[in-house]
């Protein structure tokens, strides 16, 4: 899926209606930018909520910190 978008005299993209259904981009979601070699990557950023409870039930016993001050 390879569409082609020109860069206005603001500065502002137009991201096509096909890639926008495909990820179901949404107005206010955020995007990043990431250079690499010579392309820019356009990178989905998700929400924090999303990261809710990522770490549920991590064994939480050694942590590095507190082995590392003596605790």
């Amino acid at each position: 899926m390879e569409r082609l978008t020109t860069i206005s005299s603001k500065y502002q993209i137009v991201i096509p209606r096909e890639v926008r259904e495909k990820f179901n981009l949404k107005p206010g979601q955020k995007l990043m930018f990431i250079p690499y070699r010579n392309t820019i990557r356009l990178v989905i950023v998700p929400p924090v909520k999303d990261a809710l409870g990522i770490f549920k039930g991590i064994n939480t016993d050694n942590l590095r910190e507190e082995v590392d001050e003596g605790r």
